[in-house]
């Protein structure tokens, strides 16, 4: 052991190693968190954004960071993406994939009347973007990489308020067993979601009727008050870390207890008064 007491201790084992992430929109956002807590850590941080609109508005946020356009939408963006990483020879100890994207722009409807237009563009973009980018960055990977993506607490419940989405991050997550069990023929690469609960970012903020259901989160949690984005950040920094290397094809839900606490007392009997009255 050193006997410098001052010596950081690399607990989690990615300083000095490069990661990939894809997802930064502003300060808010759950992928600038998770990138922060990488670079915290001594790691190497390249980021993948959406336009050239979104690198100009990021330019202050991100300074003397490299930051490559990838629209998830265009195979060649994807593809361009690789070729290059690719041409540094750069080697990815990970890949962060926080991206997501329904068209609500018609307001909320009946799930039955989703579009397939809305449906396809939302899958395409939110779940198959990962299958796309990974078999694109198969050859940039360490053997032992690990990639994270960020899903939802439950696909499961019917939310008003989630629109369409749940059936998307229910694919996602399925993803995770697929790509974990093609990608051991040649590889170690571990793939695992951060399942979160309700958070308070811009994206979210857009969503008709998602800040009364975030309001309502948090008077179920436990503690009485909703995830954060730190959390998230957190839990996804453990998973990119050799620390979870016993971890793949898994959701890990960081929802602050919300989901054993739905019929809490004081809850319940809010809502039963209120039909009473």
């Amino acid at each position: 052991m050193s006997s410098d007491s001052s010596a950081p201790l690399d607990f989690l084992g990615i300083a000095g190693k490069t990661f990939l992430v894809m997802g930064v929109a502003n300060k808010k956002s759950v992928a600038f968190a998770i990138a922060k807590q990488i670079e915290q850590a001594g790691g190497e941080v390249i980021y993948a954004v959406r336009s050239e609109a979104r690198r100009e508005s990021l330019g202050k946020l991100l300074a003397n960071r490299r930051l490559i356009v990838c629209d998830v939408e265009r195979q060649e963006d994807i593809d361009s993406l690789a070729a290059e990483l690719g041409k540094d020879d750069v080697e990815l100890a990970g890949l962060v994939h926080s991206i997501a994207f329904a068209d609500y722009s018609e307001g909320m409807r009946p799930f039955h009347e989703t579009t397939r237009r809305q449906f396809l563009q939302a899958i395409d973009i939110s779940a198959y973007s990962l299958v796309a980018v990974c078999n694109a960055l198969k050859d940039r990977f360490a053997s032992d990489a690990s990639v994270v993506t960020i899903g939802i607490s439950t696909t499961r419940m019917a939310s008003e308020s989630y629109g369409f989405m749940a059936p998307i991050k229910a694919a996602l997550e399925s993803s995770l067993a697929f790509l974990t069990k093609s990608f051991s023929r040649f590889s170690q690469v571990r793939f695992n979601a951060v399942a979160a609960g309700l958070l308070k970012t811009s994206a979210s903020a857009g969503i008709p009727g998602y800040v009364d259901s975030y309001l309502y989160a948090e008077q179920v949690i436990p503690r009485g008050k909703a995830v954060n984005t730190t959390e998230v950040a957190s839990t996804a920094t453990f998973l990119l870390s050799p620390r979870s290397s016993g971890i793949t094809a898994q959701s890990i839900v960081v929802d602050a207890g919300m989901s054993i606490n739905y019929f809490d007392a004081d809850v319940v009997g809010a809502v039963t008064n209120a039909s009473v009255d």
